[in-house]
């Protein structure tokens, strides 16, 4: 039985414009009224997608967000953490000397704000973000002992496919490497993944991946689209994606959430 649907952000559930399309709102808030539980799966932080949340009257005692790519699992209503990962300064030093090495930009990520790297290649992640977050650009070295929820590269499409034929067996070795956009790539702890988030919220309620329907479109989603017994590939979706999936729906802009939960659920 499908207890908890979660469900991608861009290029998934939001319009190429950034916005929850009226069927797809109506649709999920249905859901959501009868007792299903509409988890939105993100790399953001909750602050940056609340707009998104209350479209959708994720407002309930019951209602949690799954927030930096599965690296914080965060309730909803008083924002208190129930599951968190990330990454130490010293776990980074080996991504800052690739990126200084190879002239490449980095921002970093703690759970509240966005760090890009002063001194390394400017980059264009706010710019590509377009959150309401602070970005705070500091060098490497002063970042601080805190805990970090991941770093972004983020450039040309050109310039992040170079980072990708870059990577070599000690990158992926350190680091979860996904490629959320075609101008921006991701490096999680080795073992972090949307899956392990919604995991971590599955257990909450007693339930296991057989009680999940997961909907994505891009390498970051890959392994919650593995792992659930649903498992909705976006028609606008990678090859890989569409090969992991156990179905496929119509696009982010043709409604592909909607006209698939309305057949699913009816």
């Amino acid at each position: 039985m499908i207890n908890m649907i979660a469900l991608n952000l861009d290029n998934t559930l939001l319009t190429n414009d950034k916005r929850i399309s009226q069927r797809n709102e109506q649709a999920l808030k249905k859901l959501h009224e009868a007792g299903m539980m509409v988890v939105l799966c993100t790399g953001r932080p909750i602050n940056a997608i609340w707009k998104y949340i209350e479209q959708l009257g994720l407002t309930s005692d019951l209602d949690y967000t799954i927030t930096f790519n599965g690296a914080l699992v965060i309730h909803n209503t008083d924002k208190k953490v129930l599951a968190k990962q990330g990454l130490k300064l010293t776990g980074l030093a080996p991504l800052y000397e690739f990126a200084k090495q190879h002239e490449f930009p980095l921002d970093v990520l703690d759970f509240d704000q966005v760090y890009p790297v002063s001194d390394l290649t400017p980059s264009i992640y706010q710019q590509m973000l377009g959150a309401s977050m602070n970005y705070t650009p500091t060098p490497f070295a002063k970042l601080g002992d805190g805990l970090f929820s991941k770093a972004v590269m983020a450039s040309q499409r050109e310039k992040i496919d170079l980072v990708q034929a870059t990577l070599d067996q000690n990158m992926t070795a350190h680091y979860h490497i996904v490629r959320s956009q075609p101008q921006i790539i991701e490096f999680l702890d080795h073992d972090m993944d949307k899956a392990v988030g919604l995991l971590e919220l599955l257990t909450h309620f007693n339930w296991t991946y057989d009680n999940l329907m997961t909907f994505g479109d891009a390498e970051n989603d890959l392994g919650m689209i593995k792992a659930a017994k649903v498992g909705v590939s976006m028609a606008n979706g990678t090859d890989e994606i569409k090969q992991a999936a156990n179905e496929i729906t119509l696009s982010n802009e043709d409604d592909g959430v909607a006209a698939f939960t309305d057949g699913f659920f009816k």
